[in-house]
């Protein structure tokens, strides 16, 4: 995967461009198949449960994903680029300090 094309460096400024959670559910709409978008939330619910240590079967039977894809979400979670750490502890981080606020 080559990130500096210049198509995908675009991908990444229009995905950084958006501001409110309408834009982006609408983007993500034009962009992707209702498919699409349903097996990337599988994912991405995937690596949450991954990192709060919940077993595989659990994972596989919650999200209906395949142990394969389980097995690869672990591995890009704990993997070098970290995409999935750092989007999950922005996320926890903000639900808690809205708590807080609460």
């Amino acid at each position: 995967m080559d990130w500096n094309k210049p198509k995908n460096k675009q991908l990444i400024r229009a995905v950084l461009s958006l501001k409110t959670p309408g834009e982006t559910r609408r983007f993500l709409r034009d962009l992707l198949t209702p498919e699409e978008i349903e097996e990337f939330s599988k994912r991405f619910q995937t690596a949450e449960m991954l990192s709060e240590k919940v077993p595989y079967s659990v994972i596989e039977k919650k999200t209906g994903l395949s142990s394969t894809t389980v097995a690869r979400v672990s591995l890009w979670l704990n993997g070098p680029e970290g995409g999935y750490r750092r989007v999950i502890s922005k996320l926890h981080h903000r639900s808690t300090s809205l708590a807080r606020g609460s």
